[in-house]
């Protein structure tokens, strides 16, 4: 993978050396900013799926409820969505996540949506796209970029789904390479400069993501910089399938990705000694982008902007951070802090990390 060239080599050669300079700020939680819209049933079908006078909707969606997709906003209020990018964008992100973190086949079943796979890629990808160089136009000192956005799957290639069953597995590796391939084609098409493959709980989806790039990279033969971010499920300091940080980096660093990092489930404070580690070993670039605090009895992310940019200058002090934003429960506020908070710090020097004699 790495021997092929650069799909957009310009804008790529922009982006390292701005990761050189400085630590590059990524954007905040998507479904925070969509739930503010309070968007009932017709607000996510929009036009396009809206019930007929027989009780159909005119898209395949048959009677299936579609309130809480939020990558379909992408295709019905594709206006609401730009406004979430540009709000990230005014807050000072540097790179800012596509809308796709569900448009697999996967995981859009669940809507009976997967025929939307590719297409919600590669609108997803345009709207990022037109955000991010409309801000660059305003800013040409600041280039803007896009991730494109693979996620976790709604399944797991790695544990059972019945615990009677310890052996069964409801996705091979072969469907989760297919589906991230699909994926990656509509995100590529659609204008992305990274893709990235986050909230990575179990190892072996990642595994089937990072796959997938390469093969489809050989077959475009050219590639885009690849970023992994890992989840910590909760103070075990494990991820799902049972990976402490050290273990997970030495399971993908054979993708020779931009960056590695985690993301989600814990605030900054409980992941601090996960990126600590990372930050000792890592060959590449080391992201973070936690949630704002662990979730309150009600659901709900309470820790304030303040709270966490001061939590997350101490990352960028004590020289741990490359790229760094938020994820569930953060806002354009907690990045506009965070972007502050890290300013006046150099980013992670790369390690010059020694061989080990033969």
């Amino acid at each position: 993978m790495s021997t092929l060239p650069f799909i957009h080599p310009e804008r790529v050669a922009l982006l390292e050396q701005a990761l050189r300079q400085r630590i590059l700020i990524l954007d905040g939680g998507m479904g925070t900013m969509l739930q503010a819209h309070e968007l009932d049933e017709n607000g996510f079908r929009g036009e396009r799926f809206e019930h007929g006078h027989d009780g159909h909707a005119h898209d395949h969606a048959g009677s299936c409820d579609l309130k809480g997709n939020n990558d379909l906003l992408t295709l019905t209020k594709p206006d609401i969505i730009r406004g979430v990018h540009a709000a990230y964008l005014e807050a000072g992100a540097d790179l800012v996540e596509t809308n796709t973190f569900n448009s697999t086949r996967i995981s859009q079943a669940d809507y009976k949506l997967q025929h939307l796979a590719y297409e919600l890629n590669l609108e997803g990808a345009k709207l990022a796209r037109a955000a991010c160089d409309a801000m660059t136009a305003k800013t040409p000192q600041q280039p803007r970029f896009v991730i494109g956005v693979l996620g976790p799957t709604s399944r797991t290639a790695s544990l059972s789904p019945d615990v009677n069953d310890p052996g069964f597995r409801n996705v091979t590796f072969e469907e989760l390479a297919e589906n991230y391939t699909e994926a990656t084609n509509g995100l590529i098409d659609g204008g992305a400069d990274v893709i990235m493959v986050e909230t990575i709980f179990d190892t072996l989806n990642a595994k089937a993501a990072l796959f997938a790039l390469s093969e489809l990279f050989h077959q475009r033969g050219a590639r885009m910089p690849v970023m992994i971010s890992g989840t910590i499920t909760d103070r075990s300091g494990r991820t799902l399938s049972g990976q402490t940080a050290e273990a997970f980096y030495y399971s993908v660093r054979h993708a020779r990705p931009l960056s590695v990092g985690f993301n989600c489930a814990l605030g900054a404070d409980d992941l601090r000694p996960h990126i600590q580690t990372l930050s000792t070993i890592a060959e590449s670039y080391v992201s973070t982008h936690p949630n704002a605090g662990l979730p309150n009895a009600f659901g709900e992310y309470d820790e304030t902007p303040e709270h966490m940019a001061g939590v997350i200058g101490g990352f960028a002090r004590d020289g741990l951070l490359n790229l760094v934003g938020g994820c569930c429960g953060t806002t354009p506020a907690h990045i506009k802090a965070i972007a502050e908070a890290v300013r006046e710090f150099a980013p992670r020097a790369l390690p010059s990390l020694e061989v080990a004699a033969a």
